[in-house]
């Protein structure tokens, strides 16, 4: 059918984390190359609807079928794909909402194109492989990653940690290292299309190398530093064992690397990390912070937080606060604690009420907003160099400073995409005025 059609159309949309985002950019450049039309809108009019789902909590089970069923309602006679997280994890579930022709998982996505076109008929087509087992890292070849000022370049796959609350590892398999080579290539493919930032991401971004000889995440950070082209380097999310004496003292000479690390917390309680099958205690995680502000004087540390895990008590969350306050974080997302079927928290006893949740998350949100304000009043004073990367009004321009400040500056010139000096004037709603030059 559409083999058949002269122009085709893809809309497509992507819940859940940053790998998601990659691999939906990814899979697009597949159908581009093969002369489709990318939709910007997802309720445009399209012949094939892309919905990459998210499974990380019910709330993202419940919104991956509400945009599926969106997509059938934008145009009742298209094509819908579900793929990712949710589709992998659950794909009889994801089968049975109607509205959905193909079904596809975390593999195979390479050939999703003639997955599409040689769709017939008018039952769901389900492709999804088991990922236990799976040891091979699937290249996905990305050509462009939305703005033109930050790529995330997908370096690792799956995760080895089997955390208690968490579905990631049986929705994403085993972790697996992607070739230094085609991370190389990607990133200067990327640099010539305009982009001064990359990101490395994935989902267990630590254990990169782990299942390769001879490579580490070090590595990768200082192949992708000497390529012309990049300016900024950035990571995703690491445990606190990752920021090793070692790994600390070589990133922090690479001039290329920002000073903003995303460390996962998840609690400030010993009691809780044990029960969460976290692999490291309180006291790794301020050493971890302590050796990084040693080595990056203006780093700010950002992290995640889930209130509300079973066995929970008043004194552990208060552990969580006082934990934090010992930190002081420039970011924290916070998180009530989702019951997910198939892991073991799914089964503990002593589940949090609801309205204790909300109670908890309420608390630890007016703590970080305090210490997210406190950050850039800290760095009053200072002059930061600035990534632009969005127009706000007329006059004014929003990026981002190494250490992952938001800032807004005046010009009457074009800053998109500019890296410039910024000397920071004072602290407003959360983010910092800077002035140029």
């Amino acid at each position: 059918m559409l083999k058949m059609l002269k122009t085709k159309k893809i809309a497509s949309l992507t819940l859940g984390c940053k790998v998601n985002s990659y691999d939906t950019a990814a899979m697009l450049s597949q159908f581009s190359s093969k002369g489709y039309t990318i939709e910007e809108d997802f309720d445009a009019v399209a012949d094939v609807y892309l919905i990459n789902t998210c499974t990380i909590t019910n709330l993202g089970d419940k919104k991956s079928r509400q945009m599926i069923r969106r997509a059938r309602a934008n145009n009742p006679s298209a094509l819908v794909v579900a793929a990712g997280c949710y589709a992998q994890v659950a794909p009889k579930d994801v089968a049975a909402i109607e509205g959905v022709n193909i079904v596809i998982g975390n593999k195979d996505r390479t050939n999703i194109v003639n997955v599409v076109e040689s769709y017939t008929g008018n039952q769901t087509h389900i492709y999804n492989a088991d990922l236990r087992y799976e040891k091979i890292f699937e290249e996905l070849k990305l050509e462009s990653a939305g703005t033109k000022t930050r790529a995330f370049v997908k370096i690792q796959e799956g995760c080895d940690q089997f955390c208690s609350y968490c579905i990631i590892p049986y929705a994403r398999g085993r972790s697996r290292s992607r070739d230094i080579t085609n991370i190389v290539s990607e990133v200067e493919l990327l640099c010539k299309k305009g982009y001064k930032e990359v990101v490395l991401t994935g989902i267990h971004v630590a254990s990169y190398g782990k299942d390769l000889q001879n490579t580490s995440l070090a590595d990768v950070i200082k192949e992708v530093h000497q390529i012309s082209g990049v300016e900024r380097i950035r990571l995703s999310s690491i445990e606190p064992g990752a920021a090793t004496e070692s790994f600390v003292s070589e990133i922090s000479k690479l001039p290329k690397v920002c000073d903003h690390f995303h460390l996962s917390l998840q609690s400030g309680s010993n009691k809780i990390l044990a029960a969460m099958s976290r692999k490291y205690r309180t006291g790794d995680f301020f050493r971890a912070v302590a050796m990084l502000r040693k080595s990056m004087p203006k780093v700010s540390i950002t992290t995640d937080v889930i209130v509300g895990f079973p066995g929970e008590s008043d004194k552990d969350f208060a552990e969580t606060v006082s934990f934090v306050e010992s930190i002081g974080f420039a970011g924290i997302h916070i998180f009530p604690f989702s019951a997910k079927k198939g892991t073991k928290a799914h089964g503990f006893g002593e589940q949090v009420s609801p309205q204790t949740k909300n109670h908890r998350a309420k608390v630890l949100k007016e703590v970080e907003e305090r210490q997210r304000k406190q950050f850039v009043v800290d760095n009053v004073g200072e002059k930061l160099k600035v990534l632009y990367e969005t127009k706000i009004d007329n006059e004014t321009y929003e990026g981002y400073s190494t250490n992952y400040i938001k800032v807004r500056s005046q010009s009457v010139k074009c800053l998109k995409n500019q890296i410039l000096e910024v000397a920071v004037e004072k602290e407003e709603n959360g983010y910092a005025i800077g002035s140029i030059g």
